[in-house]
């Protein structure tokens, strides 16, 4: 026979405190309510747990006993609670994110460390990945991905920077041998590094400028898999093989050092910055709702 929780503390309190009103006041609740949560318990199990007279209330032997065994157990149910209240206070556990690459290597390096050390028993899991995925079958609890393909029905938080570009980068001596570009169809001349994403696709060099649109099917000798070789392009143009586009974040620190020169950048096409998604649901797990809240307050702070 199940019994309600809160009829069973009701009781509890009532005889701890020897009365309906004195029980109510140590509570915060009304005489009546837990005069009415016994009377139920009881017809429940069919037995008298409270002898009742003007003066006082005392238990029975049943209730007594009943009393007895209940103490210790809802002393464990109030720390329990107590817990996860400072769980909530606290947030604690593991976080699981499912990002692109890009994000490892432009996001995310802004955010994890001071996350990590505000929040010092959250334990990230990051997985990094091209391929466009379901996070909740991938068992994480949240990703990053760029608006286009945001899944519906999910919640999207702005993460990282809010406009970003495409850029085009080439060696010097590259340049000076083949010539600089001053229009994207000039790249049908030159030697074009290639990205490929998991789909198999190749990426687009899209450029606009003034209105205009042009679109390059850009070709070349080398070509490779986004994400965990992407550092190769960037080695290749960087030898003077031929030009890569990529974001500007990731080629800015080659530009700034002269190993790479800027291409066409008048014409270097913007997009809006990544989100954090996650699930619709009306409980967010503490780790992700911590996450969410740091990077609300460090966008406001930017």
């Amino acid at each position: 026979m199940k019994a309600n929780l809160a009829d069973l503390s009701a009781f509890v309190s009532v005889a701890r405190a020897g009365g309906f009103r004195d029980g109510a006041r140590a509570n915060g609740l009304s005489a009546s309510g837990l005069s009415e949560a016994v009377r139920r318990l009881e017809a429940q199990l069919g037995i008298r747990l409270l002898n009742r007279t003007t003066r006082s209330v005392v238990p029975t032997e049943a209730g007594q006993r009943l009393l007895e065994r209940l103490t210790p157990a809802l002393t464990e149910v109030e720390a329990a609670i107590d817990v996860a209240h400072g769980l909530s206070n606290r947030p604690a556990g593991t976080l699981k994110l499912n990002v692109p690459v890009s994000a490892t290597r432009l996001v995310l390096p802004a955010i994890v460390p001071a996350f990590l050390a505000a929040y010092p028993d959250i334990r990230l899991d990051i997985i990094a990945e091209e391929n466009f995925v379901d996070v909740l079958a991938a068992g994480c609890d949240a990703g990053i991905r760029y608006g286009e393909r945001l899944e519906q029905d999910m919640i999207a938080v702005p993460i990282g920077p809010r406009q970003q570009r495409f850029s085009l980068g080439a060696a010097p001596a590259y340049l000076d041998r083949r010539g600089r570009p001053g229009h994207p169809r000039d790249l049908l001349d030159h030697t074009c590094l290639q990205g490929r994403f998991p789909s198999g696709a190749t990426m687009n060099w899209e450029f606009e400028r003034d209105g205009e649109v042009v679109k390059v099917d850009a070709t070349g000798p080398l070509t490779v898999s986004l994400g965990g070789a992407t550092d190769l392009l960037v080695d290749v143009a960087i030898a003077g093989t031929g030009i890569v586009s990529l974001f500007e974040d990731w080629l800015r620190p080659h530009f700034e050092s002269g190993a790479l020169e800027r291409v066409l950048e008048p014409w270097w096409q913007r997009f809006p910055g990544p989100y954090l998604y996650y699930p619709g649901r009306r409980l967010v797990p503490a780790p992700l709702r911590a996450f969410v809240d740091f990077i609300k307050l460090s966008d406001r702070k930017i």
